[in-house]
């Protein structure tokens, strides 16, 4: 029987250990080259559709037919604490204000609240100013790169004597955005996640140095991956959340296949083999399972990529390079690490510790027995608890969470309340935009008035005006829009918009009508959204589920896991649903309730726990699978697999979940949401489906478990053959198979 070509690379690079740890050196060099080099320009701050919906229709006509015009992108409200704004003082300040936005970077036009000329820029009650800003977005500037000196200014005359001065708009709600998600990702980050993964690898080998490889292998994976997205940055629009998405599954994978391996390295030791030997066996079983886990992650992640989205397909792109490095790291760095160190991974033992040395556990092997005595009562109950927790998901509605989310002592969120209480006629930084393609004849004249006429019924809308483009082509209606542009209100406004008003005022007119603007695009993009998320799913269930039957040559095996993901899934949906829409439990774990989950988290929530749910379910079935054509028993084969894998998986598990528990104590709800359900979904992975309904299941449907149909036996044998440790012995050692005691288990 030959040796996998995985086997084999793994025993060429222990065997050439200091050229294996030489070339990754070389590019590591190059990665971080690349990063400080290309990182800041590859990267962008910008989302964007890949796709052509009504609104950015109308937005791309605006910018074809009206290149010059001047929008207002934020409002800066002044506010006399003397109470009246015909104060000599108080205009002082505010024509220093003005005079300081003036020069600040990328400013190209400040309004006069006091020229007389100047309609509604003064407070109905005289107390306060609005002073409208105009930023100079041409050539796709950076909207955080210059409200900087702008915020600047206005906090400068909110600190005078006399003067209270807030800001809100579209370049300050980035500005905003920017600083809190990041804020909320480094805390995840480094905060939560790596301090958490070095405990919990401490507690797994119950040693510093053990607990310390699989560490070096994630940073080594991020580096590597980062200098990745650095260079293809320059041919291709990714965001700047690529960087933590990398890092966030660089942790979780580079931990997790360094632990199945160095476990499995372990175990071998203790057994009694040699440590070329121990690495040769570990290559041809665990670091195999490493190859498939990651293929399947990498199958999981690619359904992301398929969403005309900039944002979604920049963290598919990370985490599936980063997936790619960290296997080829496992595959190969690990085991020139291991064959330098040998037994010096051992070092460093923690007391009160028991030592870890592999092997079956006694504690998951009880667990297993207890769920195996009735495993067709327990699949039953447990599957049915699972639906009941996923039956909310029926009510799930997604749309923008909007600004009145963000934490109170923000730039944007004092400056909405400031606009809202001075200046309640509705979002003059954020209207609604209707856009007429045709002629301004008389009869869309007619039109555009029968449609003031009807917006002007409805409370939800604000004044309306109406401006001619310069080839009198094109005519655009801008309707201000009630309380927060991405909120519901306003999200429901659009949709009476663009069902009722526009067809009723246009009816029979021939021009092209398109509603745009800021709640248009989020409306859009929520729908867009909707649209993908069951082709992500059926793209990634079909994918997922051809890669399972070729490394099992099992039908029933890719069935059962893709079906026992979807019930992990689709819990960590309903859960969401009800804590986050219903309210349920959000005040005592410190989540904000919101009508509305954000709609890119069901598509990321998907391909992130579909993609680690399958990397722990592939890695456990390999154990077992191992066992069981060593065996020719499900039974032990299960309970083998289960014992020996419990704690690894659990404890990688527990890294995660971690990690997400910190995005889940940020500020963001979007990032509250992402947290909560990738968090609670791992969790009933790595408890309730790993521990619970695959041991029962597979003890329930027995040899059924390897059913392959005749039609399908010329599909390539690519699973973990029986007998491994006696083909890698003879790979390392060229003689005779021999016997080794020591219970190595299988």
């Amino acid at each position: 029987m030959r040796s996998s070509a995985v086997q084999r690379l793994s025993v060429l690079c222990a065997r050439h250990p200091w050229r294996t740890l030489a070339a990754w050196l070389v590019v590591l060099c190059l990665a971080v080259a690349a990063s400080a080099a290309l990182l800041g320009s590859a990267l962008t701050t910008e989302g964007g559709i890949k796709s052509e919906p009504e609104s950015l229709k109308g937005q791309n006509l605006l910018d074809d037919r009206f290149p010059a015009r001047d929008e207002v992108s934020e409002l800066v409200v002044v506010r006399s604490e003397t109470g009246s704004t015909n104060d000599p003082g108080f205009q002082e300040s505010v024509a220093r204000l003005r005079g300081d936005i003036a020069a600040a970077e990328g400013v190209q036009d400040v309004g006069n609240p006091f020229d007389g000329r100047a309609k509604g820029l003064v407070s109905a009650d005289g107390s306060a100013v609005l002073v409208p800003v105009v930023m100079n977005d041409d050539d796709g500037a950076d909207p955080t790169a210059g409200i900087v000196d702008v915020v600047d200014a206005v906090e400068r005359a909110d600190d005078e004597a006399g003067v209270a001065a807030t800001i809100t708009g579209q370049w300050t709600l980035g500005y905003d955005f920017t600083v809190v998600s990041q804020h909320d990702l480094e805390k995840g980050e480094m905060q939560f996640g790596l301090p958490a993964a070095l405990v919990v690898l401490l507690l797994v080998f119950g040693a510093v140095v053990a607990a310390f490889v699989p560490l070096t292998m994630a940073v080594a994976s991020i580096i590597v991956a980062v200098g990745v997205a650095a260079v293809v940055g320059q041919a291709a629009d990714l965001s700047f959340f690529i960087v933590n998405m990398v890092i966030a599954m660089g942790l979780a994978l580079g931990i997790d296949y360094s632990l199945f391996i160095t476990s499995r390295f372990r175990e071998e030791r203790h057994a009694g083999l040699t440590k070329m030997e121990a690495i040769a066996v570990s290559g041809a079983t665990a670091s195999k399972a490493v190859l498939f886990s990651g293929m399947s992650f990498v199958v999981a992640l690619l359904g992301m990529l398929l969403v005309p989205d900039t944002v979604l397909r920049s963290l598919a792109f990370g985490a599936v390079v980063v997936g790619l490095v960290t296997v080829a790291a496992a595959l190969t760095l690990l085991p020139a690490t291991l064959s330098l160190m040998g037994d010096r991974i051992e070092r460093g033992r923690i007391p009160f510790l028991p030592a870890q040395h592999g092997g079956e556990s006694p504690f998951w092997g009880r667990v297993v027995r207890a769920v195996t005595r009735r495993p067709a009562l327990t699949v039953i109950a447990t599957s049915s608890v699972l639906v009941a927790l996923a039956l909310p998901v029926l009510g799930l509605q997604t749309g923008s969470a909007g600004l009145t989310t963000l934490p109170d002592d923000t730039l944007t969120q004092r400056g909405f309340v400031a606009l809202n209480t001075y200046f309640p006629q509705g979002s003059r930084t954020s209207p609604a935009q209707v856009v007429v393609d045709g002629a301004a004849t008389p009869q869309v004249t007619a039109a555009v008035e029968r449609l003031r006429d009807l917006v002007a019924t409805d409370d939800a809308f604000g004044p309306s005006t109406v401006t001619t483009a310069p080839g009198d082509d094109l005519t655009l209606v801008e309707v201000a829009l009630a309380g927060d542009p991405a909120g519901a209100r306003a999200t429901a406004a659009i949709t009476r918009l663009r069902s009722d008003y526009v067809p009723r005022a246009f009816d029979g007119v021939d021009a092209g009508v398109y509603v745009t603007g800021e709640t248009a695009l989020n409306v859009d993009y929520a729908h867009l959204i909707d649209t993908w998320l069951p082709i992500v799913i059926t793209f990634v269930l079909t994918l997922s589920f051809l890669l399972l039957l070729l490394v099992f040559r099992s039908i029933v095996l890719p069935l059962k896991a893709v079906v026992l993901n979807l019930l992990s899934v689709g819990a960590a949906y309903g859960l969401m649903v009800l804590v986050f829409q219903e309210g349920i439990g959000a005040d005592l774990l410190g989540l904000q309730q919101i009508d509305r989950v954000e709609p890119w988290v069901p598509v990321f929530l998907f391909s992130v726990l579909f993609a680690l749910s399958m990397d722990y379910h592939v890695f456990l079935l390999t154990r077992i699978k191992e066992r069981y054509l060593a065996t020719g028993h499900t039974v032990d084969a299960v309970a083998h697999g289960v014992g020996a894998t419990g704690r690894i998986i659990t404890g990688a598990a527990l890294i995660i979940v971690v990690v997400f528990v910190g995005f889940a104590s940020g500020d963001l709800v979007g990032f509250q949401q992402m947290g909560f359900g990738v968090a609670v979904a791992l969790l009933i992975d790595a408890t309730v489906i790993r521990t619970v309904l695959v041991p029962a299941s597979m003890v329930l449907l027995g040899r059924w478990n390897w059913y392959l149909p005749g039609w399908l036996e010329w599909l390539p044998e690519l699973h973990v053959e029986g007998g491994a440790e006696g083909e890698a012995e003879r790979e390392v050692t060229r003689e005779p198979a021999r016997t080794t005691g020591g219970g190595r288990g299988e």
